[in-house]
């Protein structure tokens, strides 16, 4: 069977190639800010949903959480072990699928991490995990694109050259997805990857949310926290709650 985009893609060295000079300071600075507003108990359980290769779980533990990183990558959890520490645990794992019922305090989703898969079923499948893997009353924290912006802002195309490596970045939006096309040449072999995230608003990501007994508490706009607007937001982060009333789908 073929391999899904995200299965092959995360799984690359050349993703990683890409996006080696992702911002180290702002991701610690995120992670800072977050800690000061929700002030989790030191002996708090966290989950690194989507983790790759660990650059926030490992921040978190640093802080003396019990974290486990998780990722559907086993090249990316294969280089977060390699850096694991007693209080931070690494796994391979589907994130439709629920890890530990019942076990996180809080489940961190950083990076755009979601909305990668073909019919929304999944990605409701995602959000009903994060629900059973919390415990009563915890937090799920999700760090997405905020749709407006991207469609706004959209380069049609670039090149980086990175590592000696010329990619070739073509970006598209088409039936609610924003399609990033990398194409490049390694040691005379060319290459093609494509990216694919689903373009989910604040208003379908409220109803997804609502289906699974997630209840949103907050919504902000960026990593500082500011206000969410649609219209100029850079980021639409979530932070909800596990509730425990049933409700009906």
């Amino acid at each position: 069977m073929k391999k899904k985009w995200y299965e092959s893609w995360f799984d690359s060295p050349f993703y990683h190639i890409l996006y080696k000079d992702r911002d180290m300071e702002e991701a610690a600075n995120f992670i800072d800010t977050l800690i000061d507003f929700l002030q989790p108990d030191k002996d708090s359980k966290i989950m690194d949903l989507a983790c790759g290769k660990g650059r926030h779980a490992f921040q978190l533990a640093e802080k003396g959480f019990d974290v486990t990183g998780l990722d559907l990558s086993p090249q990316s959890i294969y280089t977060a072990k390699k850096k694991c520490l007693p209080n931070l645990q690494c796994a391979v794992h589907d994130m439709r699928i629920p890890y530990k019922i019942g076990y996180f305090d809080y489940v961190f989703s950083f990076f755009t991490s979601f909305g990668y898969f073909d019919e929304v079923k999944d990605d409701i499948a995602v959000l009903k995990s994060v629900y059973q893997n919390l415990k009563e009353g915890g937090y799920y924290i999700l760090d997405f694109l905020n749709e407006r912006q991207v469609t706004k802002k959209l380069k049609a195309y670039e090149e980086k050259l990175i590592d000696g490596i010329t990619f070739k970045i073509s970006k598209k939006t088409e039936n609610g997805f924003v399609y990033k096309n990398i194409q490049f040449a390694f040691e005379e072999t060319p290459y093609s990857f494509t990216e694919r995230v689903r373009l989910i608003d604040e208003t379908e990501m409220k109803h997804l949310f609502q289906q699974s007994n997630l209840k949103i508490i907050h919504t902000f706009g960026d990593y500082q926290l500011g206000n969410f607007e649609a219209a100029n937001s850079p980021r639409l982060i979530i932070i909800a709650q596990k509730d425990g009333t049933t409700h009906s789908n």
